[in-house]
């Protein structure tokens, strides 16, 4: 999985929003682009998150946070409201969980 600081763009535009680094950056296949916030401050951590791991029960609730939080339409990559530290422990179970081994 890669992990990367990111800033997502304040002004609103959809043309610099987060949806602006998702085109610019390809995702490879079989994952998802997620932004991990623990808040609204635009600051965050742009993660790409295997498919698979969706299913684990601990990403599952992550993910009914995001949607309780931002709702199911979120333009761009998708915001979790967590701390980092504690979502790669999440995603760190959900792999060992599904026996994919972290290169």
């Amino acid at each position: 999985m890669a992990w990367t600081k990111r800033k997502t763009g304040g002004s609103g535009s959809p043309a610099r929003g987060a949806g602006a680094y998702e085109e610019e950056e390809k995702v490879p296949r079989g994952h998802v682009p997620m932004l991990v916030a623990d808040g609204d401050g635009g600051h965050g951590e742009r993660v790409l998150v295997p498919v698979t791991l969706l299913s684990d029960p601990c990403v599952a609730e992550l993910l009914d946070m995001a949607a309780q939080r931002y709702g199911y339409g979120q333009p761009g990559v998708l915001r979790v409201p967590c701390d980092a530290g504690h979502f790669r422990q999440v995603l760190d179970g959900a792999m060992h969980r599904c026996g994919i081994s972290v290169a």
